[in-house]
């Protein structure tokens, strides 16, 4: 029964009906939580004793993060969907969730490297985390490139999830690099066996942040997949007139 709800609201039209409607809803849930998270994050969250103001570059830096690797994941899955079953939302969902993923994959390493200056002289060394991080934007702008490259989108789609489902193997790398390999990075101190690490007075802040970025993204990604869809639909018409037009005979000549 949920599986043939979900499928019903996973059709192009309906899909189109119900988005429209939660959009405005997650537009306001996202601002919202958003000035409160940046409020908490500026005003309440105190410095860190060791790593001063600086810390709270964490409030974007680590929301971003999980957004980069959630969008991807979310390719993943929409490539599986293109390639076994063939849903006619798959690739509309993995083409607008790539530009979303890409921004905030940059941003993540934009701010790693503002925060890993004052923390480790640098802005940027080859630590497993932050390569495997640039890797995961190579990826999504090689992606983006492969679509536009193919002009068939059929042809595309398939190409497409086939070389998402391939740098997925990064996506487990990114999480255990902390893991297997000496880093700069801290291991995890948030999802973690024994309980966060984070004194409440950063951890809710910080949980505030990453609920509004995973709104905004879900709001976004929606909003992109509306537009692919609109796109697509005018593309076809346009072709359809052209066919049209093609097919249309010739006006007789007229007499002189």
């Amino acid at each position: 029964m949920a599986m043939s709800v979900f499928t019903r609201l996973a059709q192009p039209g309906h899909f189109m009906r119900w988005s429209g409607a939660a959009l405005p809803a997650l537009w306001g849930v996202a601002a919202t939580l958003l000035g409160v998270g940046l409020y908490l994050s500026w005003f309440v969250a105190p410095p860190d004793y060791q790593q001063g103001e600086t810390v709270r570059i964490m409030f974007i830096h680590v929301p971003a993060a999980w957004l980069g690797v959630f969008f991807y994941a979310t390719m993943a899955v929409s490539a599986v969907g293109t390639l076994v079953w063939r849903h006619p939302l798959a690739d509309v969902a993995q083409r607008a969730a790539a530009p979303i993923g890409a921004a905030f994959t940059l941003v993540c390493l934009v701010t790693g490297s503002l925060w890993g200056k004052p923390m480790w002289g640098t802005y940027w060394v080859w630590d497993a985390r932050l390569t495997s991080m640039l890797v995961l934007l190579l990826i999504y702008a090689g992606l983006l490139a492969l679509w536009r490259t193919i002009e068939d989108p059929a042809r595309a789609a398939r190409a497409v999830a086939i070389l998402t489902l391939v740098g997925a193997v990064n996506l487990p790398i990114i999480k255990f690099s902390v893991n297997w390999w000496s880093t700069l990075h801290q291991p995890a101190s948030i999802l973690r066996m024994g309980g966060p690490t984070i004194h409440p007075t950063m951890l809710y802040p910080l949980l505030t942040m990453i609920a509004a970025f995973s709104v905004l993204g879900i709001a976004l990604h929606l909003q992109g997949m509306r537009t692919e869809l609109l796109r697509r639909r005018v593309r076809t018409l346009t072709i359809l007139e052209a066919e049209r037009l093609d097919a249309a005979p010739l006006p007789a000549p007229q007499a002189a």
